[in-house]
């Protein structure tokens, strides 16, 4: 990671979390950290130690968590998501305080540069659902799982939909024409908390993938 310098106004913040290898004594020294700035298509993005293209993600946000982690093959890196946002293995999550449509809360994930979150294995679910027992959050929120007609489930990534790794309470879903939306119950028995319900107002569950220096 090629991280320079102090934090300055304006520049993205990297928060480090973790005291491996060459950055412990940095770390004992300070914990923000900024990298120098990419500048693509007249665009400020964070991390130019990394060669990718800058993300949507990156372009949205300038303060950044990031926990060290074990990358296949090439030792130790950074695994970042947005100040206030959680990881969970490669994916951040942020889960709103507001309410809104499942509509507005899909266009609202896309501005930040994310999705309404995809869920695609149990150990997911379980994380999600740990995050929204938490006492300090809502009851109910939207994931990208929306139905275009009875039973016709569809995710918003296009991720095919696949019953055998499905999370729905008892007697869900049910056939009521005008429940397509998905949310998850925070009131449920793990890890079974999906229940489709009218598209109204509820909080979310964004998604992006996390980014990697």
């Amino acid at each position: 990671m090629n991280c320079q310098g102090r934090v300055s106004p304006g520049t993205a913040v990297v928060l480090l979390h973790g005291s491996h290898g060459q950055y412990k004594t940095l770390l004992q020294n300070s914990t923000e950290w900024h990298c120098v700035p990419n500048i693509s298509a007249n665009k400020m993005a964070p991390f130019s130690c990394s060669s990718d293209q800058p993300t949507a993600l990156q372009e949205k946000f300038t303060t950044w968590q990031c926990d060290s982690v074990m990358s296949q093959g090439k030792g130790r890196g950074w695994m970042c998501c947005p100040k206030g946002w959680k990881r969970f293995q490669k994916s951040c999550y942020f889960l709103s305080p507001d309410k809104m449509s499942w509509v507005e809360s899909e266009q609202n994930c896309t501005g930040m540069g994310s999705h309404l979150a995809v869920i695609n294995s149990r150990e997911e679910q379980v994380f999600l659902f740990g995050q929204i027992k938490q006492p300090s959050r809502g009851e109910n929120f939207y994931i990208g799982l929306r139905a275009s007609s009875v039973d016709q489930w569809q995710w918003v990534d296009k991720t095919p939909y696949n019953v055998s790794a499905t999370f729905w309470r008892k007697g869900k879903p049910s056939d009521h024409n005008d429940e397509n939306c998905v949310v998850m119950y925070r009131d449920s028995e793990l890890p079974n908390n999906w229940n489709n319900v009218r598209c109204l107002i509820y909080h979310r569950i964004c998604e992006a993938a996390a980014v990697t220096v």
